[in-house]
C-alpha cells in the first residue's frame, strides 16, 4: 500500500510539473506577444516609426472591424480558407496515391526520383505564371498553385516514411501467405501514420502559401489580394491587417492538425 501510494504521489507530482511548465511556456508566450503589441503602439503614437507605412495595433483593430462590418473581409477570408483546404485536401490525397504506386513498383520509383527532387527544388513562384497562361484566372488555377508548392515534397516524404517501416514485420506478411497489397495496408500504412500526420502539419503551411502566391497573380478576391490591392492604393493598414488575418488562419490550421494527430495517438496509442 505504501508503496503504491509512493507511486501515485510521484505519479500527480510528475503531472503538476507538467501542467506547470506549460502554463509557464504559455504565459510567456502572451507576454511576450503583448509586450510586442504594446512596444509597435507606443512607437506609432510616439513618432518612433511612421503609423503610416508601419501601422498600428490600434489601426489594424479598427481597419479589421471596417472590414467586418463591411463583410469584405470575411468574404476574401472564407475564399482563402475554401481555397487553401481544397488544394490541402489534393495534396494529401494526391501524395498518398502517388507514394504507394511508387511503393508497389521499386522501378519506378528508381526512375522518378531524381524528377521529384529536382522538381520539389523548383522555386514553385517561377509556375504561377505558366498556371495562368495554362488554366487562367480564377479559383482553378490558385488551388493548382496552391498544390505546386507542397506535392512534391509530399510524395518524397510519404514514400520515405513508407520505405523506413520495419522490413522484418513485411516478411512476416510474406511468410504467413499474405501478398504485397496484405503488407501495405496491415503494415506500411499504419505504420506510417505518424510521418504522414507530420508530413500534413507541414502541408497545410504550404498549401497556404501556395494559395496566395497564386492569389497575388491571378484573383480578384482573397487575402492574397487584399494585401495587392492595399499596396496599390497606399492602403498599408489593409495590407498588415490581412498579413495579421494570415498569420491566425495558419495557427488554427496547424493546430487543427495537431488536435487530430493527438486524438489519432491516443485512440490508436501510438
Amino acid at each position: 500500500m505504501k508503496t503504491e501510494r509512493r507511486t501515485l504521489t510521484r505519479q500527480e507530482e510528475f503531472v503538476r510539473q507538467h501542467r506547470r511548465h506549460h502554463y509557464l511556456i504559455a504565459a510567456w508566450r502572451i507576454l511576450l506577444f503583448v509586450l510586442f503589441l504594446a512596444l509597435w503602439e507606443i512607437s506609432a503614437d510616439t513618432g518612433r516609426i511612421d503609423s503610416f507605412f508601419f501601422s498600428s495595433p490600434s489601426r489594424v483593430v479598427l481597419c479589421l472591424a471596417e472590414q467586418i462590418r463591411t463583410n469584405s473581409m470575411l468574404f476574401h477570408i472564407g475564399i482563402t480558407l475554401y481555397e487553401t483546404i481544397v488544394s490541402f485536401l489534393l495534396v494529401f490525397l494526391c501524395s498518398l496515391a502517388a507514394a504507394t504506386v511508387l511503393w508497389y513498383s521499386p522501378k519506378l520509383s528508381e526512375i522518378l526520383e531524381p524528377y521529384l527532387v529536382v522538381l520539389n527544388s523548383l522555386p514553385k513562384s517561377a509556375l504561377a505564371p505558366l498556371f495562368i497562361v495554362w488554366l487562367g484566372t480564377g479559383t482553378r488555377t490558385i488551388i493548382v498553385a496552391g498544390m505546386s508548392v507542397a506535392i512534391f515534397g509530399s510524395v518524397i516524404s510519404f514514400f520515405t516514411g513508407f520505405q523506413q517501416v520495419d522490413g522484418e514485420k513485411v516478411t512476416l506478411i510474406y511468410t504467413l501467405g499474405g501478398h504485397r497489397r496484405d503488407a501495405f495496408f496491415k503494415v506500411i500504412l499504419p505504420g506510417s501514420v505518424p510521418i504522414l500526420l507530420s508530413t500534413a502539419k507541414v502541408n497545410i503551411g504550404l498549401a497556404l502559401v501556395g494559395v496566395i502566391i497564386g492569389e497575388f497573380l491571378a484573383a480578384r478576391r482573397g487575402l492574397g489580394y487584399l494585401i495587392i490591392y492595399g499596396s496599390q492604393v497606399f492602403r498599408l493598414d489593409m495590407v498588415i491587417t490581412s498579413i495579421i488575418v494570415l498569420c491566425v488562419i495558419a495557427l488554427l490550421f496547424y493546430k487543427s492538425i495537431q488536435f487530430i494527430e493527438h486524438q489519432i495517438k491516443i485512440r490508436f496509442k501510438m
